[in-house]
């Protein structure tokens, strides 16, 4: 019991600071794509250098070595795709490309659906 309300203690903390990265980096603020990638970092708790620049397959091995990877896929998922399509936005194929390829490997591996939105970012559609 303690377990799972530690994990649900931070997935929604994690949901809270991404989504206000996303939401500033939607308001035009250029950290915010940075911040949402180094919350999927430290949520992994990665340096976020280094979780980025992982390949597609590593990052999923390093969610599943963390513990938490089934209960924090779909949160990820999404704020990769969503950082891609902000990267997308600003003509950054290659940062987009790779994260396309990071959110389509979390979803294929944890069965999570990357055009699902996780509760509490309902008003983030890019």
């Amino acid at each position: 019991m303690f377990e799972r309300d530690y994990i649900v203690e931070i997935v929604g903390e994690f949901a809270r600071r991404v989504g206000l990265a996303l939401r500033r980096a939607l308001d035009g603020d250029q950290t915010g794509v940075a911040d949402a990638e180094r919350e999927v970092a430290d949520l992994l708790e990665l340096d976020p250098q280094v979780a980025l620049a992982l390949a597609p397959d590593s990052l999923v091995t390093m969610m599943v070595l963390s513990g938490m990877g089934d209960a924090v896929a779909s949160y990820v998922c999404y704020a990769l795709e969503r950082v891609a399509r902000l990267y997308d936005r600003a003509g950054d194929e290659d940062l987009a490309g790779l994260r396309h390829l990071q959110a389509k490997a979390v979803a294929e591996s944890f069965g999570c659906d990357p055009e699902a939105v996780p509760e509490g970012f309902e008003d983030l559609e890019l």
